[in-house]
């Protein structure tokens, strides 16, 4: 079980990704003593605790030290410096969740944080919950703090997803969607594709040198005539449901519109012909070897879909839509910055003045 240990976490990360992108810091890790620390900001009936923003601030500091690989101490201080925009953000994400409980979403999330951990379990070949938490304890991974972070982050994505991107979806008339995609013809021509097929080679628990090693010779055997569907068949480490897919499918991962892959798959891909194998690519958890098995050129007139089109107005307007959102339950909200803070955090909330004072009488006459 130990072996497919950071596969699991890889696979958490990405199930995150899809949901998410910020991490939430409201959860106690595993072995926390639990006390009553400072109130850094009141919302409705909720509040953020200075151990909350804490937390937030390291969990910020270590994804700078890792993916920009900052020192500690310029990573301490690029998050010193957005300390109120990470307390806006806190609040944000607490006026969201009470928004979902509002709209009876709790029990519609808790399904689908369920499905994906299944899904993990299955595609790690693990058969039980209980088997994937305790793969998870052997990590360093909290299985109880990994599902507050997806239900936390899908609850925030229901809620934008149903008030926001869903109405604006649908608020577009057959006019403005003819005219966008009119004025836009070049964002509507069919891309150039390309079909692929990989060999995977994992690092966990393995000399990472040596895979590497490994992986450049492979690819040189493959330069040199070996069959690629015979040699993934042998050496391809990709899983799913706990067996190895290539023996039954040669390495084959689809066909993809080319820019819709990451930057440095692309940069890799560019100049590698229909039959070619592009040079070793890191991942996270190994090394993956490409073969380009087809290219399809792009089309040259543009195509109208209405749907693809209402997708292309919603990713447009979708950004200011939601701020307009979370500006509107701001103002709705009763939030109190403690005073060590407030200078800093009430100009980013952007808080009705009118409704700001008001909830500042209100505070006044609880307190007489």
């Amino acid at each position: 079980m130990r072996l497919k240990l950071t596969s699991i976490a890889g696979m958490l990360i990405f199930a995150l990704a899809v949901v998410v992108s910020n991490a939430p810091s409201t959860f106690a890790q595993e072995g926390e003593v639990t006390v009553v620390d400072e109130v850094v900001a009141q919302v409705n009936d909720d509040v953020i605790t200075l151990s909350m923003l804490k937390r937030e601030m390291k969990e910020r500091v270590d994804a700078l030290k890792q993916d920009q690989k900052m020192t500690d101490q310029q990573a301490n201080d690029e998050v010193n410096k957005r300390q109120a925009e990470l307390i806006a953000t806190l609040i944000n994400e607490r006026l969201l969740l009470q928004k979902g409980k509002e709209l009876d979403l709790s029990s519609e999330i808790e399904a689908e944080v369920n499905s994906r951990m299944l899904q993990i379990a299955r595609e790690q070949g693990i058969g039980t919950m209980e088997k994937l938490n305790d793969a998870m304890r052997q990590s360093g991974i909290d299985p109880v703090g990994v599902r507050d972070t997806m239900r936390t982050e899908m609850m925030k994505q229901a809620v934008l997803q149903q008030e926001v991107d869903r109405k604006l979806y649908l608020s577009y008339t057959p006019t403005v969607v003819k005219a966008y995609f009119d004025a836009h013809p070049d964002m509507f021509r069919k891309p150039e594709s390309i079909s692929l097929a990989e060999i995977f080679l994992g690092i966990t628990g393995k000399d990472e040198a040596a895979v590497k090693a490994r992986a450049n010779e492979l690819v040189a055997q493959l330069r040199a005539g070996a069959d690629f569907k015979t040699v993934a068949a042998a050496n391809s480490e990709r899983e799913k449901d706990g067996k190895r897919t290539a023996p039954t499918d040669g390495g084959n991962v689809g066909e993809f519109d080319l820019p819709n892959l990451r930057d440095d798959l692309q940069a890799v891909l560019k100049d590698v012909k229909v039959g070619g194998i592009a040079d070793p690519i890191k991942t996270p958890d190994g090394y993956q070897i490409l073969k380009v098995t087809a290219r399809t050129p792009g089309g040259t007139t543009p195509t109208f879909n209405d749907n693809v089109v209402r997708q292309a107005l919603l990713l447009q307007d979708q950004a200011k839509e939601r701020e307009d959102y979370l500006a509107n339950l701001r103002n709705e909200a009763f939030i109190k910055v403690s005073d060590t803070y407030r200078a800093g955090v009430d100009p980013l909330l952007k808080l009705n003045v009118a409704k700001a004072a008001k909830g500042s009488d209100k505070d006044k006459k609880k307190k007489n």
